[in-house]
């Protein structure tokens, strides 16, 4: 059974890009608009890694990344910062909040598949 990537980012390019990339290298990709849709899609669904960017509207990536670690069923969920935030403050607090990667855009989508296959859980 394919493992389930989620892919959080306002831009709807971003999203159909990354899940072309992802798609192609065997996984099944859930797409949110902000963290608020995603908290939403995330309850009563199991991911096995989720991709969010920083800067969104309604709740940016690093509140999202806060709130999924409250959450049980995510609490141990790896989670790739992809975005185009790459001051040194911006990736500390990433990963004080649980951030397993911090990717800057652009960015090569072999690179981030990569990321995923070796941060994916079983």
């Amino acid at each position: 059974m394919p493992k389930t990537i989620m892919v959080v980012d306002d831009s709807a390019s971003m999203r159909n890009v990354l899940g072309i990339a992802l798609r192609g290298a065997g996984y099944d990709v859930l797409q949110s608009i902000d963290g608020v849709d995603a908290l939403a899609k995330l309850k009563g669904q199991k991911v096995n890694l989720i991709i969010t960017d920083v800067n969104m509207p309604n709740m940016d990536g690093i509140s999202f990344l806060k709130a999924v670690k409250q959450m049980p069923a995510c609490k141990f969920t790896p989670v790739i910062m992809l975005t185009t935030v790459s001051s040194e403050d911006s990736k500390a607090e990433g990963r004080a909040a649980g951030a397993k990667a911090w990717v800057s855009k652009p960015f090569q989508p072999e690179q981030l598949v990569d990321a995923v296959q070796r941060l994916c859980l079983p």
